[in-house]
Formats: C-alpha cells, structure tokens, sequence
C-alpha cells in the first residue's frame, strides 16, 4: 500500500473519531438540557412473607424456590393431631350443653335424672383416667422419658375432664330443681360458648393450611418440612413479578419535569438492545441524601428525590436485585 492511500486511512480514521466524540457531545448535551433524565437503580418487587398462624411442626412445603404459585394455592402443611382431639372435646361439650339446656327447657322426669346420674358417673371416670393420666406425665417428664408437650397434652385433658364433671353436675343438679328462666338463659350462654369453642379450633385446623395469599414466584425458603415454627414465622416467601419497579433519585432541578404517569424506558445488562416501557407511580415528597451505594463522594452529598418506576414484566425477564438504567422521557420546560 503507497503513502497516499495510507495517507487518506489515517485522515478517514481522525475523521469518523472526530464525528463520533461531536455525536457524544451531542446525546450528552441533550440529556444536560432537560430532553431526558437518565439515572440507575435496582429491580425490586413487592415481596409478601408468608407466616404461619399456629405453632407446630411443619408436615410438608409444597412449593420450592422459583415455584410459580397462584393465590389460594396450598403452600404448606402444619401438623394438627393436638387440635383435633380438643375439637372432639368441644364438640362433645357443645352437644352436652345443647342436652343440658333442651333439659331445662323441658323440665327433668325421672329418666331424666337418671340419664343426668349417668352422665355424671361417666366423666367422673373419664377425669379419674385424666388425672391418673396427667399425673404419671408429670413423673415421666421429671425423669425426662417424654416431652414437654406431651406432659402439656396430658394436663389440657385433665382440665377438660375437670370441666366436664363441674358440668355434669351442675345438670344433675338442676335436673332435681325447677328450672327458672334465669337458668334457662344461663343453659344458652353456656351452650354459646361451647360452640364458640368449637368454631375456634375449627379455624385453628383451617391455618395449619397454608395458603399463598397472591399471586406471584416462591423467592426464599427459610424453613423445611419436619422443623418446629411458632406463629408469625415465615415459612416461604413469595414476590409478585408479574409487575416490579425500580426506584430512581432525581434532583431538585430535574423534579420539576418529573410527573406522575411519565413514560420511563427502562433497560438492564443481561437483555441488550431490549427496552422495557414504564410509568412514574410514586414521587417522594421529601428530599433525602443520595443512597450510600452511589460510588463517587460528591454525589452522595447531594439531595434528591426518590422516583418509583413501575415496568410490566409479564414474561419474568426482571428479576429482583437487577441493577437497570431507566430513562424518563421529561417534558420540556419553558427555557428548552
């Protein structure tokens, strides 16, 4: 190759390099003049800690990591074996209340009393079993041959059992009495309660099913089937993708051509030449100091305001923890 044409390379070279800085200068000078604000965040999603209601041991976890469940989907199982023997129990004391007070209204006959005799004489050994029951747990547990809630089991039986003789009785009592409506009224609270009973160890049977209260992707699992939880632990995690967000910072001279409902393009590394459309949802009202995770000092110590940017994301691309650029298209001012 002759000098010439070297030459005339070197001179296209210093040319395409001379239009390429005055292009940077160019989209740079449009930015600075107010056409579009550009700024960075993170991707962040609405995220809904799923926590258990009851204390008990986990049977199974139905949905792992990365799961997509839908609201109302079976998410996790808590053991209820304790719960249901006391919901027997309330269920035999609402049906003796309802037979106590159907006695008072009716006023006691002979077979009556002696059906109310009987009934006494059962839960008086039902609560000598129940005693001699607890009583042998609580030498067990002082040995350490069974657990605690075992012992506990043993002396929640007892105290029913107790319950259900004072019962007894008091209806043997009054079957050998007139009944007054004062009784009558009393024989309908009880039989209230009783049901209230009832109805609430039915909804502690109901939460030991957990369900997912959204729709969305199972993000974290700090639990596994067979640990032991205690109410408001967090058994999964679940955060809605189908929609996210990115939090950007602005500053008070840029704010004023920041409005709700603003288009925003949004775009992030792993999908280049992709953009993802947006929408201003939130602006602070209140300035705050640039987030510590901003590399440079002098931007730190600026004040701005945080802008929420909502983005669709129906096919999950976005992902939590992502950091992406978002470009708001701002509306000229009067000066521009």
């Amino acid at each position: 190759m002759g000098i010439k044409a070297r030459g005339r390379i070197t001179e296209f070279t210093f040319f395409a390099a001379l239009l390429l800085a005055l292009g940077g200068l160019v989209s740079c000078s449009g930015a600075k003049n107010g056409r579009s604000i550009l700024a960075s965040g993170t991707i962040e999603a609405r995220e809904v800690n799923v926590a258990s209601r009851v204390s008990g041991q986990i049977l199974a976890l139905k949905a792992d990591e990365g799961s997509r469940v839908k609201k109302g989907d079976v998410l996790a199982l808590i053991e209820h074996d304790t719960a249901d023997i006391q919901l027997r129990q309330a269920e035999a004391g609402a049906a003796l209340a309802g037979a106590q007070l159907d006695l008072v209204r009716k006023g006691a006959r002979g077979e009556d009393i002696k059906q109310g005799e009987e009934a006494l004489k059962q839960v008086d050994a039902n609560f000598k079993v129940a005693g001699d029951d607890a009583k042998r747990m609580r030498e067990l547990a002082a040995k350490g041959s069974v657990t605690l809630k075992q012992k506990d089991d043993a002396e929640a039986r007892l105290i029913v059992a107790q319950a259900q003789q004072a019962q007894a009785r008091e209806a043997l009592l009054k079957l050998r009495q007139m009944s007054r409506p004062e009784e009558i009224r009393a024989a309908e609270a009880r039989l209230a309660q009783a049901q209230a009973s009832v109805d609430l160890l039915r909804k502690t049977i109901s939460d030991c099913t957990i369900t997912s209260p959204v729709n969305g992707v199972v993000t974290r699992r700090p639990v596994e089937a067979g640990e032991l939880i205690s109410p408001g632990a967090t058994v999964l995690t679940v955060s809605e993708l189908d929609n996210v967000h990115i939090m950007i910072y602005v500053t008070e001279k840029e704010l004023g051509r920041v409005g709700l409902g603003l288009e925003a393009e949004v775009t992030i590394d792993s999908a280049p030449g992709r953009t993802f459309q947006g929408r201003v949802t939130y602006i602070s009202p209140e300035a705050e100091f640039t987030p510590k995770n901003v590399q440079t000092r002098e931007d730190r110590v600026k004040l701005v305001f945080g802008v929420k940017v909502e983005v669709p994301n129906p096919d999950g691309l976005l992902k939590p923890g992502m950091p992406a650029d978002a470009i708001l298209a701002a509306a000229r001012t009067d000066r521009q």
